[in-house]
């Protein structure tokens, strides 16, 4: 039943995203271009197809040797020198009641371990580590997507890089090394979670990365952002349909509340009289599946902390399948050695990728604390914030004056947090109180 379930899973982030794409792409119009696409093997559409025939080369082979050793009984059969690797990889401890009991799992995602002074205190690390992260990583993955290098004065055209997956893997090589080497250093949970679950996570978050970045080519960064501060919702629905969690209506209200705030602040701040690129029909497709990857990667990585494990142990699985997934896709299609002649070429790409590389390793770690810490909801409303705060500094920074509608927009933002926070204290007072009180013998 598991490698069942394990083959739909596949086939859905396989085909599903190819069709509908297919069909989208099939709507638009002759006349939308890109500066980047110099030939057909350029547009968006092919390089997605191309990306995801490079995975499947690696997924199909895996899905039928997991079934293949689930069907044998591999587990009370085998033996040798690999049988270790085979265990960990596609049977864990699953087996020998690794999860977490209930009580356990609702007390991690509600933070209630300490004192509210501490659980504060965590959240403000958590939000603070987060926004240093991406406000950085932002700010250069705009300047590698939406400008040129080697162009010594401004008439000159330089060269622009193209290959979106390359970023992704710089970013996920770096944050494999990272959780490896502290895996290595500190001591960690023992490990109960079947390897080849990461990969579901593994595979929707290398695809959100890649929309990510190969959105910027057809889209401004403002409506990107603006996008983004509306993943409250969708993640939720997602958290209901992978977890079945059930959210109480303040939920909702304040997870709409807070889209609509941040929403109103950007549109107001960032009408600005010239636009970067022009949003077309295949950037709103983009930014469409960005939302939907990325909001089942933190649901699935949630779900996975069931089991006995670190932030870091997390953080190594999902990337060492990230790396597998992106160098093989890109050895397949001849572009890895393209990219590094282009960091050869222009040094400055090459300080940019690193960069870019150390802030996403510093927010992953990051990421999965926190969604280990408080959930996934609660991670996507401080990443929601995030976007604010970035328009935020660019006010500051050059002088953007603050609306009426924006100043509105902010107001929102922090009454609906206000009603969260205060709704969720009610609700663990009450629980509190409706515990029976210990007796005393």
């Amino acid at each position: 039943m598991g490698g069942e379930c394990f083959g739909m899973i596949y086939l859905a982030f396989l085909v599903c995203p190819a069709l509908v794409l297919l069909i989208f792409s099939s709507v638009v119009t002759a006349q939308e271009e890109s500066p980047l696409q110099d030939d057909w093997r350029d547009v968006w559409l092919f390089r997605f197809l191309v990306n995801v025939l490079g995975y499947s080369t690696i997924i199909i082979p895996g899905y039928l040797l997991i079934r293949y050793f689930k069907r044998t009984n591999y587990l009370d059969t085998g033996s040798g020198v690999f049988f270790p690797v085979i265990k960990a990889c596609v049977f864990g401890t699953e087996a020998k009641s690794a999860l977490l009991d209930d009580v356990s799992i609702s007390s991690r995602n509600e933070g209630d371990s300490g004192s509210a002074l501490g659980q504060a205190g965590r959240l403000i690390f958590c939000a603070a580590g987060l926004q240093a992260s991406y406000l950085t990583w932002g700010v250069l993955q705009e300047r590698v997507m939406t400008r040129s290098y080697g162009a010594s004065t401004p008439e000159e055209e330089g060269e622009r890089f193209k290959d979106s997956q390359f970023l992704v893997f710089m970013n996920r090589i770096l944050a494999l090394t990272v959780s490896g080497l502290w895996c290595l250093l500190f001591k960690q949970p023992r490990h109960g979670t079947p390897m080849y679950k990461y990969s579901f996570a593994s595979l929707s978050n290398i695809m959100s990365s890649w929309c990510q970045y190969e959105a910027l080519k057809y889209i401004s960064f403002p409506t990107q952002v603006l996008a983004k501060a509306s993943k409250v919702i969708p993640v939720m629905l997602m958290g209901k349909m992978i977890s079945q969690k059930s959210y109480e209506y303040w939920e909702y209200l304040t997870a709409a509340l807070i889209s609509v705030g941040v929403s109103m602040f950007l549109l107001s701040s960032t009408a600005g009289k010239h636009p970067s690129t022009v949003t077309t029909f295949s950037g709103v497709v983009i930014l469409g599946g960005y939302i939907v990857f990325d909001s089942f990667t933190s649901n699935w990585q949630d779900n996975l902390f069931k089991y006995k494990m670190s932030s870091v142990q997390m953080m190594f699985g999902v990337n060492l399948f990230s790396c597998l997934f992106t160098v093989g896709s890109l050895l397949e299609q001849g572009a890895l050695f393209d990219s590094v002649a282009f960091m050869a070429r222009h040094s400055e790409f090459a300080f940019h990728a690193v960069l870019l590389s150390v802030c996403s390793a510093c927010g992953q770690l990051f990421i999965f604390y926190t969604i280990n810490q408080f959930g996934a909801a609660v991670f996507t409303i401080i990443m929601t914030l995030r976007q604010a705060i970035a328009i935020l500094l660019s006010c500051f920074l050059y002088g953007h004056a603050v609306t009426l509608v924006g100043g509105f927009g902010v107001a929102v933002v922090f009454l609906a947090l206000f009603l969260r926070v205060y709704a969720r204290s009610r609700m663990k007072s009450g629980r509190r109180q409706a515990l029976p009180m210990p007796q005393k013998v």
